[in-house]
């Protein structure tokens, strides 16, 4: 749920609201009930509760470095391979890897 700024143009009261987007915008004000409570226009605010996605996926940033380290390494590990070969290591072709065609 969106967090929203009002603020009174009347005695300068602000607070913030949490309302759902199908709620009605405020228009009195909580602290001298007069019809001049609006909504300002500020950054988005939002609210996440429960035990959706962002508490198990994001939360401490530990969980995607590991996946991170696997994938750094298994780019790694193929573009190593060839830098061997070419080397002028044994070959497991039938030329013996000192022909043209590797």
């Amino acid at each position: 749920m969106p967090i929203y700024a009002y603020r009174c143009s009347a005695c300068g009261h602000a607070k913030d609201v949490l309302q759902k987007l199908s709620d009605a915008p405020l228009t009195t004000c909580p602290a001298c009930s007069a019809e001049s409570f609006s909504k300002q226009v500020t950054a988005a605010g939002f609210q996440l509760k429960g035990s959706g996605w962002y508490a198990t996926d994001f939360k401490g940033g530990s969980a995607a470095a590991p996946a991170a380290a696997a994938a750094a390494d298994s780019a790694a590990a193929p573009a190593e391979a060839p830098k061997a070969e070419a080397s002028g290591g044994a070959s497991s072709t039938a030329c013996g890897g000192s022909c043209a065609c590797h």
